[in-house]
């Protein structure tokens, strides 16, 4: 009986001894011991990764010469949309100069994109990051917006040798500032825990009491140029109600974010083409 006892508190010492340990250890350490441990997983998420795309360009060699041709037409009618709207924004981006210049307004923040495939994704009510095959030897720094066709991802957080950590903007730890298309005021967005089902949700806040929101014109939650590292304009979300907030000053309500974003493939992630800090914008 006492043999049986000390069986099972054997485990218990254990684990009491190894969290003592690890209160005593240095922050530093810890630190050091954190990023070894992500290093060393990186090359099997990078490998699967790989893996998973020669997959599927095995996958699609087993097409049909219709269906590659079909497919070839679409990619020739998209080419030539992209060439148009090319054309065009390099003509607005022209008017925007001269104009910048006859206002003596300073000019905006520029950035390169850099593409990049996601690796892993860590899902849950309150940790919603995703793992992109790009890090330090692509010069992604830590803050770096992310963005996709759909608008805003999220923002970087950490970055490795060969992989960097996207936080996204349905984890309750992103916040930006924002506002209403339309409507320059500021406001705030925050995520909120994912309950798992549905679409993803986020929060806004701060929002003046005349602006309006309903399920039948439902307003455009875009980036602002307060936001430091995003550009202006981007998509958030939409924002279908609004309601008084806890102050009763401002309103708030919920953010339907782009159901995309629980299963992207790729990101691009915006670089400065002047170096900057972009941790000191990460609020």
């Amino acid at each position: 009986m006492a043999k049986l006892r000390l069986d099972r508190i054997k485990p218990l010492v254990a684990l009491g001894a190894f969290l003592l340990a690890w209160w005593i250890i240095p922050t530093t350490v810890k630190s050091f011991l954190k990023a070894s441990f992500s290093e060393f997983q990186a090359p099997a998420w990078v490998a699967t990764s790989y893996l998973n795309d020669l997959e599927n360009f095995w996958a699609r060699r087993s097409h049909s010469k219709v269906e590659l041709i079909e497919a070839g037409r679409e990619v020739a009618r998209a080419k030539s949309l992209y060439q148009f709207n090319s054309q065009r924004k390099e003509t607005l981006e022209n008017e925007i100069h001269r104009l910048e210049a006859i206002l003596n307004l300073p000019s905006r923040r520029e950035f390169r994109y850099e593409v990049a495939r996601v690796v892993r994704r860590d899902l849950n009510a309150w940790w919603q990051q995703i793992v992109i095959r790009k890090g330090k030897d692509f010069d992604i720094p830590v803050g770096a917006a992310v963005v996709f066709s759909g608008g805003v991802v999220g923002r970087v957080v950490e970055v490795g040798a060969f992989t960097s950590r996207v936080e996204l903007v349905t984890s309750p730890n992103f916040r930006m500032a924002a506002n209403f298309e339309g409507d320059e005021r500021p406001v705030v967005y925050q995520g909120l825990p994912q309950s798992g089902f549905g679409d993803p949700l986020g929060a806004v806040r701060d929002a003046p009491q005349d602006v309006i929101a309903s399920t039948q014109i439902p307003l455009k939650l875009v980036s602002t140029r307060l936001g430091g590292t995003f550009p202006p304009g981007l998509m958030i979300g939409r924002v279908s109600w609004l309601e008084p907030g806890n102050t009763g000053i401002f309103q708030a309500g919920e953010v339907e974010l782009d159901a995309r974003l629980l299963s992207l493939h790729e990101v691009a992630v915006l670089i400065p083409l002047y170096p900057i800090d972009l941790q000191d914008d990460v609020p």
